[in-house]
């Protein structure tokens, strides 16, 4: 990632093993998850099932979520904990390891 590559904070995903009110259930990734803007913090919490697949280390440790321009651009020369992908319409996401955390890059197309 270019050090003048323009970052901008999302939200913060926070693990946690209680139903919390509102969260939306995604099947193909195996978690429930709550809408990172229905607080005014920016807190998504993300409870996750017995057979979720996602590595350990983002089903235990909070994650800083940024908004990049250029998604595959922003991964190259860092470790990828999960690669691209595209969880909701006009999105694509991928999570990275900086210093022993999870941080998660999104791209949107309309932005």
């Amino acid at each position: 990632m270019e050090k003048d590559e323009p970052l901008k904070y999302h939200h913060l995903g926070i693990p946690t093993e209680e139903e919390k009110p509102g969260e939306t259930y995604l099947d193909r990734y195996g978690f429930f998850c709550t809408d990172h803007e229905s607080n005014p913090f920016g807190i998504q919490w993300m409870r996750f099932s017995p057979d979720c697949t996602l590595p350990a280390i983002v089903q235990t440790v909070p994650h800083a979520a940024f908004e990049v321009e250029n998604l595959d651009q922003t991964l190259v020369g860092h470790e990828v904990l999960i690669e691209p992908n595209s969880p909701s319409k006009g999105v694509r996401v991928a999570f990275v390891l900086v210093d022993g955390a999870p941080v998660e890059f999104l791209e949107y197309e309309d932005r």
